[in-house]
């Protein structure tokens, strides 16, 4: 399968998007499109498969589209319920129609043998069963069971209708359809986008092994450091193809920068010196052929062109909090929290400067935490208490405004009146918000925009411990990285929801996880508590498969004598380890030696004494058997380990 469309453009009216594009996929390609917010990238993805938006690029090579072996192309917007009476199930199904079919007709032929066998009937049979097999009939159910579960929606879901659902769940189950149908080319546009980090992990997992081609346009670098081989970023109206993950778009993208702008530096510095001399002797006589070949060498130069800045625009906040908080910032103490029952109970304590990443699926209470710690709903039982002189400030990720008909310029100047206009607009502008743009009303700002308006209410107010629900929704890549860098430098205390682990990764120093009911606080940033809970998984399902408390406490001192048992284990191991690296050391020095005594062999005067030659075999003979006598023994020493 390849799909490629060369030398193409977008554009709509006057307005280009994207000037030139080269773009291929193969088959196996997993395949990324990155770029600020507004680049073009969803446009690019309608384009790739509505072909009707491409016109000629600005390119030498001719515009053509060219598609080997037809690929089906799979996109969400393309996924619609005929029938919202059919159950989840039923819709998920519809994906598995052929093997479903040849399951009818495996029965159908089981049952024909049970009345009469001929060859031509078994070999019918046979055959039947073999499709079955090559089409994944044996794993489907358990394919299509996981996924549901890993996108959080429980077994009794599968018997609910499509109208049932919500708009964002049944988003969810198109998602899934257009997973398991399993197009040539699956296009998504920000996948992870309302999934939790549980269903995060499955998708990576799912696409890293995906049999076919993938084209993924999404913020979120973790995700795609781990799936994709191959990065086209979208910037200035141009595409420019990186071989590699993300990080390796980054390291790639600085180097290609460097070095254009190296040449492009060492070019104009050339012309400088080629056109200096020229000018200074075209008009002598005995000079003016040397001065003409130096101007003909200047126009013989392809021209390098200077390369643009990276296109890093984007907000920015220089502030400290206006009220130093105490030693001690918040107790939780036994908080239940829910709206009609609990649905989790909290404690922890959190001291002046932690960050503090709150984690876990969707529905297990993380924005309810936030919301009654910032008094939105009221708690269930238990207690908590914020500590001295602590100012809060609360990003919700609805981004709900009181008043949606103000300007944004109006919602600035009535939080902050003592403002002057010229205050106003400049502490706007450091948030993107600059000319007409401040006059735009609220209801008509896009999620990004609403986010940042939100956020320069919230830090221009100088709380000293925020409390953000998804802050980096709706943000693009540069968006998110100056927000990480506005945080990391934060002073005060920061409770956040999120589910971008890079973001998570990047300023957490610890983690409340939400599971199963339970809140469990760790002393431990995201990498530590990551590498803990693979550390200890064994254990943790060994007690949720335990019953009573007794079989528990077994557990533990099972567990107890395990960790004894280990650092015994683990002494004796760095023994032998040792000991081995000893022998190795000893094997690389008579190698050595046999070496340095054949240089001797070679010398002229060694060469012609057949006494000192046979002394020197005969030393080479002991050393190689001394050697093999040591990998005997390092080999024992290796079945031992």
């Amino acid at each position: 399968m390849n799909y490629r469309i060369v030398n193409g453009s977008i554009s709509y009216g006057a307005e280009t998007i994207l000037e030139e594009i080269n773009f291929e996929i193969k088959e196996k390609d997993k395949i990324a499109i990155i770029g600020r917010n507004g680049a073009g990238k969803t446009t690019f993805l309608n384009a790739i498969i509505d072909n009707d938006i491409l016109e000629e690029g600005i390119g030498e090579e001719k515009f053509h589209i060219y598609k080997q072996g037809n690929p089906v192309i799979g996109y969400l917007k393309q996924m619609n319920f005929e029938n919202s009476n059919k159950t989840m199930l039923e819709e998920i199904l519809e994906v598995y129609k052929p093997i479903i079919d040849l399951e009818n007709r495996i029965q159908e032929k089981e049952k024909a043998l049970q009345e009469q066998t001929d060859e031509k009937l078994i070999k019918e049979y046979t055959n039947t069963l073999e499709q079955y097999e090559m089409q994944g009939g044996y794993l489907y159910k358990k394919e299509y069971e996981i996924a549901i579960k890993k996108f959080g929606f429980k077994a009794e879901d599968k018997q609910k209708k499509i109208s049932e659902f919500s708009g964002g769940q049944r988003t969810k189950i198109a998602f899934l359809k257009l997973l398991l149908s399993k197009p040539d080319i699956l296009l998504l546009d920000e996948p992870t986008n309302h999934l939790d980090i549980v269903a995060i992990e499955w998708l990576e997992s799912y696409l890293k092994n995906y049999p076919k081609a993938v084209v993924i346009v999404s913020h979120d670098r973790m995700f795609l450091d781990k799936i994709v081989n191959k990065v086209y970023e979208i910037e200035y109206a141009s595409m420019v193809e990186y071989t590699g993950n993300y990080t390796d778009f980054e390291r790639l993208k600085k180097e290609r920068y460097e070095k254009q702008l190296k040449d492009y530096e060492y070019q104009q510095a050339e012309i400088k010196r080629l056109q200096a001399i020229a000018d200074r002797f075209r008009y002598k006589p005995t000079k003016a052929k040397m001065a003409l070949s130096k101007l003909k060498k200047i126009e013989q130069m392809t021209i390098i062109e200077k390369p643009e800045e990276y296109d890093l625009k984007t907000f920015y906040a220089n502030f400290d909090v206006k009220v130093q908080s105490g030693k001690m910032v918040l107790k939780v103490d036994k908080l239940e929290i829910g709206y009609d029952k609990p649905i989790a109970e909290v404690s922890f304590e959190l001291y002046k400067g932690q960050k503090l990443a709150i984690i876990g699926e969707n529905g297990t209470g993380k924005s309810t935490l936030l919301k009654t710690l910032n008094g939105d709903i009221p708690k269930i039982n238990g207690d908590f208490e914020y500590g001295y002189h602590v100012q809060t400030g609360y990003f919700d990720q609805q981004m709900e405004f009181s008043n949606p008909e103000n300007t944004i310029f109006e919602e600035i100047t009535q939080n902050f009146p003592e403002l002057t206009t010229t205050q106003a607009r400049t502490l706007l502008g450091t948030f993107l918000f600059t000319g007409e743009d401040v006059f735009k009303k609220i209801k008509v700002l896009s999620g990004g925009e609403r986010g940042r308006l939100q956020l320069c209410k919230i830090l221009k107010k100088q709380p000293n411990v925020l409390l953000l629900d998804e802050p980096t929704n709706h943000m693009d890549i540069v968006g998110k990285e100056s927000l990480e860098n506005i945080l990391k430098e934060y002073t005060g205390t920061l409770i956040f929801v999120s589910h971008d682990r890079y973001f998570v990764n990047k300023l957490a120093d610890c983690i409340l996880e939400f599971d199963n009911g339970k809140a469990t606080f760790y002393h431990k940033n995201y990498q530590e508590f990551l590498e803990y809970k693979e550390n200890h998984k064994d254990t943790t399902e060994e007690l949720q498969n335990s019953n009573t408390v007794e079989e528990k406490t077994n557990l533990n001192e099972k567990n107890k004598k395990k960790e004894t048992n280990s650092y015994f284990i683990e002494k004796e191991r760095n023994r032998i380890q040792n000991k081995m690296n000893k022998i190795e050391q000893e094997i690389n020095d008579k190698e050595k030696k046999i070496q340095d005594i054949e240089k001797e062999m070679m010398k002229e005067e060694i060469a012609s004494d057949y006494i000192k030659l046979n002394e020197l075999q005969e030393e080479i003979q002991k050393i190689n058997q001394e050697i093999e006598e040591k990998m005997q023994e390092w080999e024992k020493l290796n079945d031992e380990l």
